[in-house]
Protein backbone atom coordinates (compact mmCIF):
# COMPACT_ATOMS: atom_id res chain seq x y z
CA UNK A 1 0.00 0.00 0.00
CA UNK A 2 1.12 2.96 -0.81
CA UNK A 3 0.02 7.49 -1.24
CA UNK A 4 -0.98 6.72 -4.86
CA UNK A 5 -3.04 3.49 -4.73
CA UNK A 6 -4.36 4.17 -1.49
CA UNK A 7 -5.65 7.58 -3.50
CA UNK A 8 -6.86 5.83 -6.61
CA UNK A 9 -8.87 3.46 -4.84
CA UNK A 10 -10.35 6.18 -2.31
CA UNK A 11 -11.05 8.19 -6.12
CA UNK A 12 -12.94 4.85 -7.62
CA UNK A 13 -14.95 4.39 -4.93
CA UNK A 14 -16.25 8.10 -4.84
CA UNK A 15 -17.09 7.74 -8.08
CA UNK A 16 -19.17 5.21 -7.68
CA UNK A 17 -20.57 6.52 -4.47
CA UNK A 18 -21.39 9.95 -7.30
CA UNK A 19 -23.18 7.75 -9.29
CA UNK A 20 -25.29 5.85 -6.69
CA UNK A 21 -26.05 9.12 -5.29
CA UNK A 22 -27.19 10.41 -8.36
CA UNK A 23 -29.38 7.53 -9.18
CA UNK A 24 -30.74 7.43 -5.86
CA UNK A 25 -31.48 10.96 -5.60
CA UNK A 26 -32.50 12.13 -8.76
CA UNK A 27 -34.24 9.11 -9.72
CA UNK A 28 -32.83 8.82 -13.18
CA UNK A 29 -30.05 7.76 -14.70
CA UNK A 30 -29.74 9.84 -17.44
CA UNK A 31 -26.45 10.00 -19.43
CA UNK A 32 -25.17 6.97 -18.04
CA UNK A 33 -24.11 4.29 -20.30
CA UNK A 34 -25.94 1.03 -18.99
CA UNK A 35 -23.49 -1.13 -21.50
CA UNK A 36 -20.59 0.48 -19.85
CA UNK A 37 -21.97 -0.48 -16.20
CA UNK A 38 -22.81 -3.85 -17.43
CA UNK A 39 -19.18 -4.20 -18.64
CA UNK A 40 -17.90 -3.01 -15.11
CA UNK A 41 -19.61 -5.95 -13.52
CA UNK A 42 -18.16 -8.24 -15.77
CA UNK A 43 -15.26 -6.39 -14.74
CA UNK A 44 -14.78 -6.91 -11.29
CA UNK A 45 -17.12 -10.58 -11.28
CA UNK A 46 -14.43 -11.89 -13.07
CA UNK A 47 -11.10 -10.37 -11.42
CA UNK A 48 -12.14 -11.02 -7.85
CA UNK A 49 -13.60 -14.39 -8.48
CA UNK A 50 -11.13 -15.85 -6.45
CA UNK A 51 -11.89 -13.49 -3.19
CA UNK A 52 -12.87 -16.76 -1.31
CA UNK A 53 -9.87 -19.29 -2.73
CA UNK A 54 -7.07 -17.50 -1.92
CA UNK A 55 -5.98 -15.11 1.53
CA UNK A 56 -6.29 -11.49 1.07
CA UNK A 57 -5.96 -8.67 3.72
CA UNK A 58 -9.43 -7.11 5.52
CA UNK A 59 -8.96 -3.98 3.09
CA UNK A 60 -8.77 -5.81 0.13
CA UNK A 61 -11.47 -8.05 0.74
CA UNK A 62 -13.79 -5.64 1.65
CA UNK A 63 -12.85 -3.41 -1.50
CA UNK A 64 -13.23 -6.35 -3.42
CA UNK A 65 -17.19 -6.86 -2.00
CA UNK A 66 -17.69 -3.42 -2.03
CA UNK A 67 -16.74 -2.99 -6.05
CA UNK A 68 -18.80 -6.29 -6.97
CA UNK A 69 -21.67 -5.24 -5.07
CA UNK A 70 -22.30 -1.70 -5.97
CA UNK A 71 -21.85 -2.95 -9.40
CA UNK A 72 -24.39 -5.02 -9.36
CA UNK A 73 -26.99 -2.70 -7.50
CA UNK A 74 -25.95 0.02 -10.07
CA UNK A 75 -26.93 -2.46 -12.74
CA UNK A 76 -30.44 -3.44 -11.14
CA UNK A 77 -31.34 0.19 -10.91
CA UNK A 78 -30.57 0.99 -14.60
CA UNK A 79 -32.26 -2.64 -15.91
CA UNK A 80 -34.64 -3.57 -13.03
CA UNK A 81 -35.92 -0.54 -10.78
CA UNK A 82 -39.35 0.93 -11.93
CA UNK A 83 -38.82 4.74 -12.23
CA UNK A 84 -34.93 4.84 -13.13
CA UNK A 85 -34.68 2.56 -15.99
CA UNK A 86 -37.75 4.86 -17.28
CA UNK A 87 -35.15 7.50 -17.49
CA UNK A 88 -32.08 5.21 -19.40
CA UNK A 89 -31.13 7.04 -22.56
CA UNK A 90 -31.53 3.50 -24.83
CA UNK A 91 -31.37 5.24 -28.27
CA UNK A 92 -28.43 6.79 -27.81
CA UNK A 93 -26.59 4.01 -25.95
CA UNK A 94 -25.75 1.94 -29.21
CA UNK A 95 -22.49 1.41 -28.93
CA UNK A 96 -21.98 -2.29 -29.71
CA UNK A 97 -20.03 -3.47 -26.42
CA UNK A 98 -20.31 -7.83 -26.74
CA UNK A 99 -17.54 -7.25 -29.77
CA UNK A 100 -15.43 -5.57 -27.11
CA UNK A 101 -16.50 -8.56 -24.34
CA UNK A 102 -15.25 -11.14 -26.98
CA UNK A 103 -12.02 -9.37 -28.33
CA UNK A 104 -11.41 -9.33 -24.84
CA UNK A 105 -11.90 -12.34 -24.07
CA UNK A 106 -10.00 -13.69 -26.75
CA UNK A 107 -7.31 -11.58 -26.34
CA UNK A 108 -7.58 -13.08 -22.66
CA UNK A 109 -6.81 -16.41 -24.31
CA UNK A 110 -4.51 -15.57 -26.50
CA UNK A 111 -2.23 -13.56 -24.56
CA UNK A 112 -3.30 -14.28 -20.74
CA UNK A 113 -0.87 -13.75 -17.66
CA UNK A 114 -0.77 -17.17 -16.77
CA UNK A 115 -2.46 -20.29 -18.67
CA UNK A 116 -4.85 -21.46 -15.83
CA UNK A 117 -8.40 -19.97 -15.46
CA UNK A 118 -8.46 -17.90 -12.60
CA UNK A 119 -5.35 -16.33 -14.08
CA UNK A 120 -7.32 -16.04 -17.97
CA UNK A 121 -10.39 -14.45 -16.33
CA UNK A 122 -8.18 -11.73 -14.38
CA UNK A 123 -6.42 -10.79 -17.53
CA UNK A 124 -9.88 -10.96 -19.43
CA UNK A 125 -10.81 -7.81 -16.38
CA UNK A 126 -8.15 -6.22 -17.33
CA UNK A 127 -8.46 -5.76 -20.95
CA UNK A 128 -12.38 -5.37 -20.04
CA UNK A 129 -11.33 -2.19 -18.00
CA UNK A 130 -9.04 -0.76 -20.02
CA UNK A 131 -11.90 -0.36 -22.98
CA UNK A 132 -15.26 -0.22 -20.70
CA UNK A 133 -15.68 3.55 -20.55
CA UNK A 134 -15.98 3.57 -24.68
CA UNK A 135 -19.99 3.48 -24.33
CA UNK A 136 -20.15 5.63 -21.75
CA UNK A 137 -17.98 8.68 -23.64
CA UNK A 138 -19.65 7.82 -27.06
CA UNK A 139 -23.16 8.51 -25.11
CA UNK A 140 -21.98 11.75 -23.23
CA UNK A 141 -20.52 13.28 -26.94
CA UNK A 142 -24.35 12.61 -27.81
CA UNK A 143 -25.88 14.42 -25.38
CA UNK A 144 -26.92 17.72 -24.79
CA UNK A 145 -27.10 18.30 -21.23
CA UNK A 146 -24.35 16.82 -19.19
CA UNK A 147 -25.39 17.07 -15.56
CA UNK A 148 -22.82 17.96 -12.50
CA UNK A 149 -22.85 14.08 -11.08
CA UNK A 150 -22.63 13.11 -14.42
CA UNK A 151 -19.44 14.59 -15.59
CA UNK A 152 -17.88 14.50 -12.08
CA UNK A 153 -18.71 10.26 -11.98
CA UNK A 154 -16.70 10.39 -15.02
CA UNK A 155 -13.79 12.71 -14.25
CA UNK A 156 -13.25 10.62 -10.42
CA UNK A 157 -13.31 7.46 -12.61
CA UNK A 158 -10.81 8.73 -14.73
CA UNK A 159 -8.65 10.31 -11.76
CA UNK A 160 -8.53 7.02 -10.22
CA UNK A 161 -6.71 5.51 -13.54
CA UNK A 162 -3.86 8.58 -13.60
CA UNK A 163 -3.33 7.74 -9.89
CA UNK A 164 -3.18 4.06 -10.25
CA UNK A 165 -0.35 5.04 -13.22
CA UNK A 166 1.59 6.82 -10.20
CA UNK A 167 0.96 3.68 -7.90
CA UNK A 168 2.83 1.38 -10.75
CA UNK A 169 5.56 3.94 -11.36
CA UNK A 170 6.23 3.98 -7.41
CA UNK A 171 6.16 0.58 -7.01
CA UNK A 172 8.45 -0.34 -10.09
CA UNK A 173 11.30 1.93 -8.47
CA UNK A 174 10.70 0.67 -4.73
CA UNK A 175 9.45 -2.58 -4.69
CA UNK A 176 8.92 -4.95 -7.48
CA UNK A 177 11.63 -3.89 -10.11
CA UNK A 178 9.56 -5.69 -12.64
CA UNK A 179 7.55 -4.72 -15.75
CA UNK A 180 3.49 -6.06 -15.82
CA UNK A 181 3.51 -5.89 -19.40
CA UNK A 182 -0.32 -6.25 -19.31
CA UNK A 183 -1.69 -4.15 -16.55
CA UNK A 184 0.34 -0.89 -17.10
CA UNK A 185 -0.26 -0.94 -21.27
CA UNK A 186 -3.73 -1.69 -20.38
CA UNK A 187 -4.13 0.86 -18.07
CA UNK A 188 -2.08 3.26 -20.31
CA UNK A 189 -4.55 2.70 -22.77
CA UNK A 190 -7.87 3.49 -20.11
CA UNK A 191 -5.87 6.42 -18.88
CA UNK A 192 -5.57 7.65 -22.45
CA UNK A 193 -9.32 7.42 -23.43
CA UNK A 194 -9.93 9.95 -20.58
CA UNK A 195 -7.85 12.73 -22.22
CA UNK A 196 -10.54 14.23 -24.38
CA UNK A 197 -12.82 14.22 -21.53
CA UNK A 198 -10.45 15.90 -18.91
CA UNK A 199 -9.27 18.45 -21.09
CA UNK A 200 -13.14 19.26 -21.74
CA UNK A 201 -14.13 19.23 -18.26
CA UNK A 202 -11.42 21.29 -16.83
CA UNK A 203 -11.99 24.16 -19.30
CA UNK A 204 -16.10 24.10 -18.68
CA UNK A 205 -14.65 24.15 -14.79
CA UNK A 206 -12.38 26.87 -15.27
CA UNK A 207 -15.01 28.96 -17.45
CA UNK A 208 -18.35 27.81 -15.00
CA UNK A 209 -19.94 26.45 -18.46
CA UNK A 210 -22.24 23.64 -18.83
CA UNK A 211 -19.70 20.52 -19.94
CA UNK A 212 -19.94 19.11 -23.39
CA UNK A 213 -18.38 17.40 -26.17
CA UNK A 214 -17.78 17.58 -29.35
CA UNK A 215 -19.26 15.42 -31.50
Amino acid sequence: MNVFRLAGDMTHLLSIVVLLLKIRTTKSCAGISLKTQEMYVLVFVTRYIDLFIRNYSLYNSLMKLIFIGTSIAIFWYMRYHNVVKQTYNKNQDTFKHYYLIFGCFLMAILVPHEFSVIEILWTFSIYLEAVAILPQLVLLQRSSNIDNLTGKYVFLLGTYRVMYLFNWVYRFFTEIHKIRWIPWLSGLLQTTLYADFFYYYIKSWQKHEELKLPA
